[in-house]
């Protein structure tokens, strides 16, 4: 059968006023994300902020910020960044070692944030930054742009609609063999390297959107001499007796893709699973077709409107990407790494395992 036309979704290039951005580290990631914020018609970018005063201007002058900080004696870049009155929001694109201290810096100062997954390194440092948000009444989200993708959200509203019935199994992968370098925050066990806080977001995502809160989780996985996780592998049970089977892997190329399987029928991605442009549906009693999707920009062009909207609203949280989803989501993957044995530099004492 010929693929279903393309759908090609677009998020409105501008919703409100103005809203101006910091950015915080100016690494592969963040140049990515920023062309796409640059298509917002309603993003002002106003301030980048790096180590060294080199990068902070070279970043600046590719992109178009107004101002540029680095370190300066005692003072941070990103402090003097987050001391700028005329940031509105700032994007966390640093390691994942970073997240909190700079996330609560930031919440400290007035400033909202959208920070780059995984939010914190564990379940109770994004409790607090939770906490404050709330009580500072600051917008606070995790950015995991699949979830705001046209593909990812056809997907959930075809689980939801019944097309294949009730999803029971759902089995997912991710992973690519990089070549070892140790200078590399992915094979630095202080950074958060590893598999399973780089990658297992994804997987995890899907599993969250097609079957919900699992009752419990079984993780093993491989370490590293160094002490991160080369591949690791989740099996989520439900009390309705679904399951979700999960591997990533930093030590091995994966299809990446994910497959749900309902009482119904199917579903399955197209790779990688975090930006699929393809879903292949097959009912029981329909025929097997393919509808395509054109991905707007590099494909954060979607989480970044959704921070837009949700800031010209005065809201504090997205709905579609709440703290309580964050945390939740923290919590799995403390278990997971409890279970692995998995320590990291910033773990004030051993992770406990639950029961």
């Amino acid at each position: 059968m010929l693929p279903a036309p393309v759908s090609t979704i677009a998020p409105s290039l501008a919703t409100g006023h103005p809203i101006r951005w910091g950015v915080i580290a100016t690494g592969s990631i963040a140049a990515r994300v920023v062309q796409d914020l640059a298509l917002l018609e309603d993003a002002v970018l106003h301030a980048v902020s790096s180590r060294t005063e080199a990068s902070a201007r070279a970043f600046a002058l590719t992109f178009g910020f107004s101002r540029a900080y680095s370190d300066t004696g005692e003072t941070l870049g990103y402090e003097r960044l987050l001391a700028d009155p005329a940031v509105d929001v700032v994007y966390i694109a640093t390691p994942h070692a970073q997240h909190h201290t700079i996330a609560l810096a930031a919440l400290t100062a007035g400033k909202h944030v959208l920070c780059e997954k995984p939010i914190t390194m564990d379940a109770t440092q994004a409790r607090e930054l939770a906490d404050l948000a709330r009580s500072r009444g600051l917008f606070l989200m995790e950015a995991v742009w699949t979830r705001f993708l046209p593909s990812f959200r056809r997907a959930v509203k075809i689980l939801r609609s019944g097309e294949i019935g009730r999803p029971r199994w759902l089995q997912a992968d991710l992973g690519f063999a990089p070549v070892f370098d140790p200078a590399s925050r992915t094979w630095d066990p202080a950074a958060g390297g590893g598999a399973l806080l780089d990658l297992a977001v994804y997987p995890l995502t899907w599993a969250l959107g097609a079957l919900g809160e699992p009752r419990s989780i079984l993780a093993t996985g491989a370490l590293t001499t160094e002490g991160i996780d080369l591949q690791n592998a989740l099996t989520l049970t439900y009390d309705d007796g679904s399951h979700a089977q999960l591997i990533t892997s930093i030590g091995a190329q994966c299809p990446s893709v994910v497959t749900v399987g309902g009482t119904e029928g199917w579903l399955r991605s197209s790779a990688p699973l975090f930006n699929p442009d393809e879903l292949i549906i097959q009912p029981r009693r329909g025929t097997l077709r393919t509808e395509r999707f054109e991905v707007f920009g590099n494909g954060f062009s979607y989480e970044l409107r959704e921070v837009t909207r949700c800031l010209q609203a005065e809201l504090t949280e997205s709905p579609y990407m709440t703290t309580a989803e964050s945390v939740a989501m923290m919590e799995l993957l403390d278990e997971a790494r409890a279970q692995m044995s998995l320590r990291y530099a910033s773990d004030p004492e051993p992770v406990p395992v639950l029961s």
